[in-house]
């Protein structure tokens, strides 16, 4: 009996990508986003109320690392937004995949297209640079004593995931 091949449309692709931005980038990042900010401003409650030790350099350092978490969840978003608009294959074939994975029946798993654009070298690298600006600047905020540990850690994370999450407004329907 001959084997049906299944042609997937460019609007097939798309369709498909979107799905994947919606569901393992937008998802995860309005969940995670909304459990640091609450986490974070509560704990900055916590300081305020009960701590004492809230001042005007508390509510600067804790603005400046909402600012540089959300400079690089605007900047990791810019570039998947540029992935999503150049190579929409790459997102649907791991859209794919992950409908694969959950199906009970053994598939083979679909190929992944590489992603090769000028500077692609440099992804990892930058990605690894926003983590460390992250960290290095929480443990400067917790090592001066302007914030406690917990609202150090949650307040850029959560800055990163909502600027992840807005970053995609108007673009993912």
């Amino acid at each position: 009996m001959p084997k049906l091949v299944t042609v997937l449309r460019p609007e097939k692709i798309q369709e498909q990508a979107r799905y994947y931005v919606r569901s393992y980038i937008l998802l995860p990042a309005g969940v995670v986003g909304l459990v640091c900010m609450l986490g974070g401003v509560g704990s900055l409650g916590y300081q305020l109320l009960a701590n004492h030790t809230y001042t005007w350099l508390t509510f600067l350092a804790s603005s400046a690392l909402l600012v540089v978490g959300a400079l690089c969840g605007w900047v990791q978003t810019r570039y998947h937004r540029y992935v999503l608009a150049t190579f929409p294959e790459v997102y649907a074939a791991r859209m794919r995949t992950a409908v694969v994975q959950r199906s009970k029946k053994a598939k083979a798993e679909p190929d992944v297209p590489s992603i090769d654009h000028p500077g692609r070298g440099f992804v990892p690298v930058l990605s690894i640079a926003g983590a460390v600006l992250i960290f290095g600047a929480s443990a400067a905020a917790i090592v001066r004593g302007d914030l406690d540990p917990l609202p150090a850690v949650l307040v850029p994370w959560a800055g990163f995931y909502w600027a992840k999450l807005f970053g995609w407004r108007g673009i993912v329907g």
